[in-house]
């Protein structure tokens, strides 16, 4: 669930203690180019205000249409499918002939989705799933990776902090890279084993995790949906981390320092901690986008944009400078494929 469908539940929850009804919409299915991925949302009020959206604008007012005509006006969910002809998929902006599914709830439990932003608040995933021929809703723990199903009877979306970065260092840099990417929808991490650096830390909604870098890195299981970014400037801490995070399936790893220094670290990986030039080759070091970045925020910003195209399997620079297309792991396949983890 990203930042826009949070702001659906928020919204809601307004809307309930005003005394209105509303609808909710999930989009559960798509092929093609659709806009908007499968677990997005979008809350319609009884007066025809929207919340969230589940395409560029003319599905939504095709559902204002119909919740005004008293479509929308019963009790039990149902599907809806547009985009089935060329001529549809045109008429509703979307394009190259794309089709989504979508699930309408005309009256959601609201009970239930105050809990489910309560639990998300605490940083909990979890699993929505409902009924359709009951309409019944309920919530249970999600398992991390979960995706959306839907088999036409019974939706389950999960919801909650699918993206995970690990920082090792609790310096300045990591402190607007730590803020920055909780705006981007990630769970983030930090590892500093110095009580110098680890006491001073202060950024709400961030976890400070103790211990060294490798056992914290282990300790997260890695896997296709972290981030693992060394900036301390100190081979022991960095290194550590790096060792255990180049072996992992985390689908990014990078490490702070110029080329020079980072062409050393990839020497010392392979010499001494027995790495192969396929998982040192995974390194993005120096860590970041080449955009020319000085200043600490503007390295922030260098390293998540490497990330985020990292996550889609987007052409960047190595550290040489020359082309290099990611690997599209399962991460980046179900991101791109609309996976509702995001």
């Amino acid at each position: 669930m990203d930042s826009v469908d949070r702001q659906v539940l928020s919204e809601v929850r307004r809307w309930a203690e005003q005394g209105y009804r509303f609808a909710l919409v999930t989009v559960v299915r798509t092929w093609g180019s659709a806009p908007r991925p499968a677990g997005a949302w979008m809350a319609l009020r009884q007066d025809g205000r929207v919340c969230g959206s589940v395409s560029g604008g003319c599905i939504e007012d095709d559902l204002i249409g119909r919740l005004r005509a008293g479509e929308l006006a019963g009790d039990l969910p149902f599907s809806q499918t547009y985009g089935v002809t060329r001529a549809e998929a045109e008429r509703f902006g979307l394009p190259c002939g794309g089709t989504l599914e979508l699930v309408i709830e005309p009256r959601p439990c609201v009970s239930l989705l105050a809990q489910l932003e309560e639990e998300l608040a605490c940083g909990r995933l979890v699993v929505r799933s409902l009924t359709l021929a009951t309409g019944q809703a309920s919530l249970a723990d999600a398992v991390p990776g979960e995706s959306i199903h839907w088999d036409g009877k019974l939706l389950r979306t999960p919801h909650g902090p699918a993206w995970r970065l690990l920082i090792i260092g609790a310096g300045q840099i990591s402190r607007y890279l730590a803020e920055m990417a909780q705006a981007l929808d990630y769970a983030v991490t930090i590892c500093d084993p110095r009580p110098e650096y680890r006491d001073a830390w202060q950024v709400p909604g961030s976890r400070l995790a103790d211990g060294m870098p490798d056992d914290v890195v282990q300790a997260m299981r890695p896997d296709p949906h972290l981030a693992v970014v060394a900036v301390t400037h100190d081979p022991k801490l960095d290194d550590l981390a790096l060792l255990e995070a180049l072996k992992s399936p985390a689908f990014y790893v990078g490490a702070l320092g110029s080329r020079r220094n980072n062409a050393r670290r990839r020497e010392r990986l392979m010499q001494y901690f027995d790495l192969s030039a396929e998982q040192v080759g995974r390194l993005h070091g120096p860590v970041g986008m080449a955009i020319g970045s000085r200043t600490p925020p503007e390295i922030a910003l260098s390293i998540l944009a490497e990330m985020t195209a990292t996550k889609y399997g987007i052409v960047t620079r190595t550290a040489d400078n020359g082309p290099y297309r990611h690997e599209s792991t399962a991460a980046a396949k179900a991101a791109v494929a609309g996976s509702p983890l995001a």
